[in-house]
């Protein structure tokens, strides 16, 4: 891995105030992120979180899971999804209100036709074409061979969430192997098949719709009208899909069926460490480690210079700032969706801050 490949080092040419100043942020953040406890949505411990590779079994199935497992059980027997989805809701009960409380009916057909045995090729499968892809756009990329290889096997270790049997009925799982895939894929000027997958993962969770969003206005600043095009068709066709399923549940609600807590907590820097932690491979090791490592996961995608580096930048703190707004400690599952995507920067993240001390004290460096 080196720091001469041209083009990959975004803070080589700071001066000395701003980088100075950059440093001392990244080292502030660094300190608070170790600092902030990463509470488990039951528990406060993160130990509780089911393992990647199984089910554990001194841990009951969670009420959400439970539903959805119900959901594909009736599937399986010939009844339809928004004939039984009400009444499973009701069961719990879970509420029907806002009409984004449940789920599209994509996942739930999916799980139907295949079963858990079948899933686990479907993981594999998008596990290994996500490494693939990402290893293809590192040869791409500034870094050179050893970084093309930390890169790649840090990719692996972020989508192993593929392996998660106890989590295959969770949407965000499979749309964020889907939005690794397709970042992976992307290409300015190449993007059909990127396209292609994130409609699959829209169609599986709606909140990867700030994606689609996020390349569409990427597209237009560089002045590709096509590509711009294209995402925002693409955005406007799924919500009319969200529209028809948001009426459908409209109709279904019920005087006194109960209305769902308000996604608004104001949860800060906690919501966003604490949903990619408890979502990924990092809430294995301690909170002081693991806390900082996700910012030195965006740190290196700040640093790199490259179109990756601009869309992965953009695209952790988006989503991190929503953490910090939206979503309670149960809801630590959101972070499946950018979880995946981002662990590949921590291979970025020693040349980042090498370069950004290099710049803020030159005579020093």
């Amino acid at each position: 891995m080196t720091d001469k490949a041209p083009g990959w080092d975004r803070f080589a040419h700071w001066r000395k105030g701003p980088a100075r100043l950059l440093l001392f942020a990244v080292a502030l953040v660094l300190a608070l992120a170790a600092l902030t406890p990463s509470p488990d949505s039951k528990t406060g411990e993160a130990a509780d979180v089911p393992s990647l590779t199984g089910d554990n079994p001194e841990r009951p199935r969670d009420d959400d899971l439970t539903l959805y497992d119900n959901v594909v059980e009736r599937l399986r027997g010939g009844e339809q999804y928004y004939d039984v989805i009400a009444e499973e809701h009701r069961k719990l009960p879970f509420p029907l209100q806002p009409g984004l409380a449940v789920r599209l009916p994509t996942l739930a057909y999916i799980l139907a036709l295949v079963g858990d045995g079948g899933m686990v090729p479907i993981g594999l499968a998008l596990m290994a074409l996500t490494v693939w892809a990402w290893w293809c756009r590192f040869d791409e990329e500034p870094g050179g061979e050893n970084f093309r290889l930390v890169g790649s096997a840090l990719v692996l270790v972020g989508v192993s969430l593929g392996l998660a049997r106890y989590f295959f009925a969770m949407h965000e799982l499979w749309a964020g192997l889907l939005v690794a895939l397709a970042l992976g894929l992307h290409r300015p000027g190449r993007w059909g098949w990127s396209l292609a997958v994130l409609a699959l993962a829209l169609a599986i969770r709606e909140t990867v719709l700030p994606v689609v969003l996020l390349l569409g206005a990427m597209a237009f600043w560089r002045r590709d009208w096509k590509e711009g095009a294209a995402w925002s068709a693409l955005a406007i066709l799924f919500a009319i899909a969200l529209l028809i399923h948001l009426h459908i549940i409209a109709g279904l609600v019920r005087p006194g069926d109960p209305v769902g807590p308000s996604w608004l907590t104001l949860r800060g820097l906690q919501g966003w460490i604490g949903n990619v932690v408890l979502s990924s491979n990092l809430r294995w090791l301690p909170h002081s480690l693991a806390g900082p490592l996700v910012f030195l996961m965006i740190l290196g995608w700040a640093g790199w210079k490259s179109p990756a580096g601009r869309t992965l930048t953009f695209f952790s703190l988006g989503y991190g700032l929503a953490f910090m707004i939206a979503g309670r400690n149960e809801n630590f599952y959101w972070g499946m969706v950018v979880a995946p995507a981002m662990f590949a920067g921590l291979a970025m993240a020693p040349m980042a801050l090498r370069s950004l001390w290099r710049s803020a004290f030159p005579s020093v460096a």
